[in-house]
Parts: C-alpha cells; structure tokens; sequence
C-alpha cells in the first residue's frame, strides 16, 4: 500500500480501534499507569482526544503545539474522540489523492501505538488490526532514528523478528512488550 487513498482507509481503521478501545475504558481506570511514560490513562486520554484535532491543523499547513497540556476530557471521552477522528478523516476524503501519504501514515502510527498503549495498561485485548501496526511501524521504521526520538520514545526493545505486529511496533517505541 503507497497511494494516499490506501493510507486513508488504514488510517480510518486506526481511529476506528481507537475509539473502541476509549469505549472499553471504564473511570476507574483514569489513575492506571500506561507505557507511555509517566502518563496515567486520564492524561493519555486527553492526548489522543486531542490528537486528531492537532493533526487536523497540520493537514491545513498550520503548526499545533504538541507539547501543550491537552484539556482534560469529560466522562464521554469516546464520543469526543469518535466526532474528532470523523473530522480528520473528513480532511482526507476532501483532499483524495493530493493527501500525502507519509502524512496520513504518520497518524497511523499515533494511534496504533496509542491504542496498544491504553489497551495494555487497561488490561484489554492488544491482539489489534495487524495491518494498522505494520503500517505505522513501517512509517516510523523511517522516521524514528535514535537521534530524534525525543522524550516520548525510549531506546527500541529487542523482540524476535517473528513476534506480533502490536509488540514490535511497542518495541520500537521504546515500550517493553513483555
């Protein structure tokens, strides 16, 4: 898959595991740790609620600020992330084949690696949509070098070559699969 239009409709899948997984998220789970850093579940929440708005921004040729501190969302967080991540793929359908796909796949990656993230410290399935990972572990494969990975990402993990798509791609963001 290289055209834009294959990029959007993994993409829309990612959103869509996404906001199943918010759905799966119960409010007594907000102060769980996740492998996401020092970020508890409510504080991941509000970052992927917020990240197809900011992504949004990006599509438009303006520069979010990623490092702000997200609002904190209400009790219907699933909600509010299904109407954003409906608008961001509204972006893309209005854009076609002028998308760029490294773009699109940029955002693949966000919310694969988000999803497994939540997923995992809410104790819900990761067996997720291997072609989701494989599409964002492959975007970032070609971006990610050991000297850009910022805070967010910590050393890559070793996992054997066969192990599934959602723990590579953890591994490769620094996030022990095990």
């Amino acid at each position: 898959m290289t055209n834009a239009i294959e990029s959007v409709v993994v993409l829309s899948r990612a959103l869509d595991q996404t906001g199943d997984i918010l759905t799966g998220i119960h409010e007594d789970q907000l102060t769980l740790p996740t492998p996401c850093g020092e970020w508890d579940v409510a504080r991941l929440i509000a970052h992927v609620v917020a990240s197809p708005r900011n992504f949004i921004e990006m599509a438009r040729g303006e520069q979010p600020d990623w490092s702000a501190e997200p609002e904190p969302v209400g009790a219907d967080w699933p909600a509010a992330f299904r109407s954003a991540a409906d608008d961001l793929i509204h972006v893309w359908h209005e854009a076609g084949d002028s998308a760029e796909p490294t773009q699109v796949d940029w955002q693949t990656a966000e919310f694969a690696l988000h999803a497994w993230d939540l997923a995992r410290a809410t104790g819900q399935s990761t067996n997720l949509d291997p072609d989701v990972a494989l599409r964002g572990l492959a975007f970032m494969s070609g971006a990610l070098t050991p000297e850009n990975r910022g805070k967010a990402f910590g050393p890559e993990v070793p996992v054997p070559d066969d192990a599934p798509p959602y723990d590579r791609i953890a591994a490769f963001a620094g996030r022990d699969p095990r």
